[in-house]
């Protein structure tokens, strides 16, 4: 089976200059919260579909209506798309989902990519900082009053998002924030949309919203992935 990620868009598609936001949960669930968040809050359509022979073949039913686990949603005013997603991708698959989505941004001639992943820490307060790949992804964060990431590791998709857009000279900024083994991961999500919002303009959380429905979020996301997990234990062994 081909690993190749595959990206159909079903809508016009107008962000340059804009922004991208990674949504795929991974190191918890804050990022897609977040993303969720800002979707129901702003006015964003559904623009486009990711698929893969090494993604689990199931339909995500929504209000009665079939969706891919992973899609595209875009707000063409602002120039914002969300990479959105029920299901967490096999490790197997990081470095073809970050390039898929790294292409994709290049090609539509965005300004900033923007992802998230977890720091686990016994730190009790919450806390969000920030890594650019390029000078003016950190001067995004400086501008912002984000704190910056001296040294450290950064996993996963978001890793390989900074690594290939400092190769390409794509800007890239990863939010870093602090995570427990146990405990709902919704208000580490609703501290993850406040700071996408301040790099990313007009992509906005309605926070008390999001601290009322995110709990219902999470229950669905991880409803998926368990309803999902027979069919990757088959795939992946």
């Amino acid at each position: 089976m081909g690993s190749e990620i595959t990206i159909r868009e079903l809508k016009p598609i107008n962000i340059e200059g804009g922004y991208v936001i990674d949504g795929f949960p991974y190191g918890g669930l804050a990022n897609a919260i977040a993303t969720e968040s800002m979707i129901n809050t702003v006015q964003f359509e559904m623009a486009g579909v990711l698929d893969s022979e090494l993604f689990p073949p199931m339909s995500i039913i929504k209000n009665g209506v079939p969706n891919f686990p992973s899609t595209i949603f875009v707000n063409n005013e602002l120039k914002v798309a969300i990479f959105s997603s029920y299901l967490s991708p096999h490790e197997s698959l990081h470095r073809n989902v970050a390039k898929a989505m790294l292409e994709w941004s290049i090609k539509h001639k965005c300004s900033l990519i923007v992802s998230s992943s977890a720091i686990k820490t016994e730190d009790q307060g919450s806390f969000v900082i920030g890594v650019g790949n390029t000078p003016e992804a950190k001067k995004r964060l400086k501008d912002a009053d984000i704190p910056t990431l001296s040294n450290g590791t950064v996993p996963g998709i978001p890793g390989i998002l900074l690594n290939e857009g400092a190769l390409s000279n794509t800007n890239v900024i990863v939010l870093l924030f602090n995570t427990k083994e146990r405990g709902p991961d919704f208000r580490a999500g609703a501290e993850i949309c406040m700071a996408m919002s301040k790099l990313v303009p007009g992509a906005t959380c309605d926070l008390k919203s999001l601290l009322q429905e995110a709990e219902i979020v999470e229950r669905n996301i991880k409803k998926v992935e368990e309803d999902a997990e027979p069919i990757k234990d088959a795939m992946y062994g």
